[in-house]
């Protein structure tokens, strides 16, 4: 249950507990649903809090190939390759 989930559940547990007028319906105590769930939603609520600033920070490192004296960039030096073609075949074809 992540921050929104347990904005939700602390929004029905309060209108459970506080707005609905008759508490005990069919046996069943109303209000103390309502408390019970103001009370996991706020336990889930400092979770999320907890875990999220918790979470593993990633550092950018930002990588410039400028030379450190002079702030002229240099450019990477470049792979060359030289490909050499086999003569053509001169003989005749039969």
């Amino acid at each position: 249950m992540g921050i929104g989930g347990s904005l939700v559940v602390i929004a029905i547990g309060a209108i459970l507990r506080f707005a609905v007028y008759r508490q005990d319906i069919g046996g069943v105590n109303v209000g103390m649903i309502g408390t019970i769930l103001l009370i996991v939603g706020s336990v889930g609520l400092v979770i999320s809090i907890v875990l999220l600033t918790m979470r593993r920070r990633t550092d950018v490192v930002v990588r410039d190939d400028r030379d450190a004296y002079s702030r002229t960039y240099v450019a990477p030096p470049l792979e060359r390759r030289t490909y050499v073609e086999p003569p053509p075949d001169r003989r005749p074809r039969l």
